[in-house]
């Protein structure tokens, strides 16, 4: 039996498997894998991976199960593993709005379920990762599935309840930021900038700026204000974005982030 089951085998269950073996937490013949395009899963068979018929296949013949396909798939996929979830398998799911209730609803009452909200950084070494879990799941099969996680970034526990509330704050802030430095980036563009180097500037202003919140200890608005001199530039420039109302807009794309992921779970 395989320790790892992956059923969907695109760019973030790839990435987060890759980070497993980096880490050497497992090997590829530990796992077993499914995709519809099988091609996906080549790299990893030549290096000892099994390859599965069926999602129920992996599901049966693995230990810990990763649900690595889009939430639109949940009723179709869900059905097909029911059996497999009556023999104690641990469940893991990183779909957006897909919640554990959602899930035992087709499984089981009994059914394992770990539910994580992981974001696209994970690529590139750097994700971070929200799990929460509930009994049957036992707290060593919990601790397992957050030492996979941690292995391609950050992990932390969050309650269940918080699952859909947290896709703002971690799975879908990516795009929020690459979409605030779009922004500042054309702009630099139109004032004479290579695009390059205004995406360096600003990519690394804001890798220091994360240093700064989380290893200063410091509160977010005592860090602003070590930037804004009274009459200076940066004072300007955030009283403008305030007037424009940039932090009702990101209050509005949160909620409606968290609003659709109650919808999807429906």
């Amino acid at each position: 039996m395989s320790k790892l089951g992956v059923i969907g085998f695109g760019n973030m269950a790839s990435a987060i498997v890759g980070g497993i073996l980096q880490a050497g937490i497992l090997t590829p013949a530990d796992l077993t894998l499914y995709d519809l395009d099988a091609d996906k899963t080549l790299p990893l068979q030549k290096k000892g991976a099994r390859l599965a018929d069926s999602a129920a296949q992996v599901a049966e013949s693995s230990e810990y199960v990763l649900l690595a396909v889009k939430p639109q798939n949940f009723p179709e996929l869900l059905p097909l593993l029911r059996p497999a979830a009556q023999n104690g398998r641990v469940f893991i799911s990183i779909a957006a709005g897909i919640s554990a209730d959602n899930i035992r609803a087709v499984l089981g009452e009994d059914a394992k379920i770990i539910t994580v909200m992981p974001n696209t950084p994970i690529l590139a070494g750097f994700g971070t990762a929200a799990l929460s879990y509930g009994p049957p799941t036992t707290p060593e099969e919990f601790a397992f599935v957050l030492q996979l996680f941690k292995a391609a970034g950050e992990a932390c526990e969050i309650p269940q309840s918080l699952m859909n509330e947290v896709i703002p704050l971690n799975g879908s802030s990516p795009a929020f930021i690459y979409y605030i430095a779009k922004v500042f980036v054309d702009e630099a563009e139109k004032l004479g900038f290579d695009r390059h180097t205004a995406n360096r500037l600003f990519c690394t202003s804001l890798i220091g700026s994360a240093h700064m919140m989380l290893d200063m200890g410091m509160d977010h608005q005592p860090l602003i204000d070590m930037v804004c001199s009274k009459g200076g530039t940066t004072i300007a420039g955030l009283e403008a974005m305030q007037q424009a109302g940039l932090a009702e807009a990101l209050r509005a794309g949160i909620s409606a982030c968290i609003r659709r992921a109650y919808e999807l779970g429906e």
